[in-house]
């Protein structure tokens, strides 16, 4: 296991018993229950927009936005390997979320370590590097300003490139040859999956099935992955050797939405209580609720769209609320 993957693999101190222990721990049942649950979901969706009803068409796309989002966050939880107990479950389940969320598994793991790792540093932190103070063309300005007002999901999109598909930038991050090899060859077989898959369907029934779902999800997601981190004051390490912050220190760096019970758990896999996420990363996020802890920096999910959405792009995704007052 290296430094990355053991970042933020703590129980709470509350967990003294093997009995509670059990109950925060990943189970086959469970995990089994929600990956069943997406696939049921995303064949659904893909059924009714295949259907000639316009209503039945728009109905089966609204349901793919919704089971893309939480293929997404099955891939984060595979990737903690706490969908499953098991560890090979973990692993397939991990690359068929990948497959539906667009994004490698192999390289995914490995990033998101890194960033449990260094939360807290915005420019050691491979996922909020980007958004490190540095000089920006008023053409960056203005596509970022543009894209966040009118929701086009051009973020995500970005962030999957950026982080997770781009092999120059993964081999400055990851020196080991077999770490290297697992994700390009995951880069390459994922990417002719998907030349394969449009050349057998065909680029228009594609866009038919695919499109409109694939856009939407995008834009829920936009909001919802840079709630988590942007726009809070974070540390920078302006190249010096620092050492990493513990899962506790982590919180405050970290933002939590509120939303209603039912969607937290049985849509999101409570990904929306981040800074516990980051508290206690080794606890699946079916489980989080189970844990009693503040969250100091949570704040309901409309409020914070809202507020958020009135802000410029660029002021959201490279200031903090120290400098633009902005308390969410």
């Amino acid at each position: 296991m290296t430094v990355a993957d053991r970042a933020g693999c703590e129980m709470p101190k509350s967990v003294t018993t093997r009995a509670d222990a059990a109950a925060l721990a990943p189970s086959n049942l469970v995990g089994g229950a929600y990956l069943s649950g997406a696939v049921a979901t995303t064949l659904l969706a893909l059924w009714l927009s295949t259907q000639a009803s316009v209503f039945a068409w728009l109905t089966g796309q609204l349901l793919l936005a919704l089971v893309l989002l939480q293929w997404f966050i099955l891939l984060h939880e595979a990737g903690h390997r706490s969908l499953f107990r098991n560890r090979r479950l973990n692993a397939v389940a991990g690359h068929l979320a990948g497959f539906m969320a667009l994004v490698p598994f192999a390289s995914w793991r490995r990033v998101h370590g890194l960033h449990h790792l260094w939360t807290g540093w915005q420019d050691r932190d491979p996922t909020t590097a980007t958004l490190a103070p540095r000089s920006r063309s008023r053409l960056e300005i203005a596509i970022i300003d543009w894209v966040w007002r009118l929701w086009l999901p051009l973020i995500s999109l970005v962030y999957r490139w950026s982080n997770y598909w781009h092999p120059r930038r993964l081999a400055s991050q990851f020196t080991a040859p077999e770490q290297r090899r697992a994700m390009y060859v995951n880069i390459a077989a994922l990417g002719l999956a998907y030349v394969v898959l449009g050349w057998l369907i065909g680029s228009e029934q594609i866009l038919r099935l695919f499109g409109v779902g694939v856009t939407l999800s995008f834009a829920l997601q936009d909001p919802l992955i840079l709630s988590q981190h942007t726009h809070l004051p974070q540390r920078l390490s302006g190249g010096r050797r620092v050492a990493p912050l513990d899962p506790e220190a982590q919180a405050r760096y970290t933002r939590s939405l509120a939303f209603p019970r039912w969607f937290a758990q049985c849509v999101l896999i409570n990904f929306n209580a981040h800074e516990l996420h980051h508290r206690f990363a080794a606890v699946p996020g079916y489980r989080l609720g189970r844990i009693a802890g503040a969250c100091p920096n949570e704040v309901h999910w409309w409020t914070w769209l809202r507020a958020a959405k009135r802000m410029r792009g660029s002021v959201f995704l490279f200031q903090n609320r120290d400098s633009t007052g902005f308390s969410l």
